[in-house]
């Protein structure tokens, strides 16, 4: 397997928990200024450590992670397989809060 393979489909799969978040955030906001629950304003902290999370990854994805991908595939595997968990998480919490 390509080392490189991981590292793009861990681009993409974190680009699209990032999208997912930012909807995520945007609804939470908006019902948090209509509702002003502190559980909204705990969802929409947690959605924006989240989405940080997501761009840092992204810049160590381009960044240092190449490297390290290029000497243990493993690892390469092991953090896209941990994305793909994450996207699923955060499909589910979609899908439930556009619900």
């Amino acid at each position: 397997m390509n080392p490189a393979t991981p590292t793009v489909f861990g681009i993409v799969i974190t680009g699209i928990n990032s999208a997912l978040l930012a909807v995520l955030a945007a609804i939470w906001l908006r019902n948090y200024r209509e509702f002003g629950s502190t559980l909204l304003l705990g969802l929409l902290g947690f959605s924006a450590v989240l989405l940080v999370e997501n761009l840092v990854s992204i810049a160590f994805f381009f960044s240092s992670m190449r490297t390290l991908y290029a000497m243990d595939p493993l690892v390469g595997r092991v953090v896209l397989g941990m994305r793909v968990l994450e996207l699923l998480a955060v499909s589910l919490l979609t899908y439930a809060t556009v619900k």
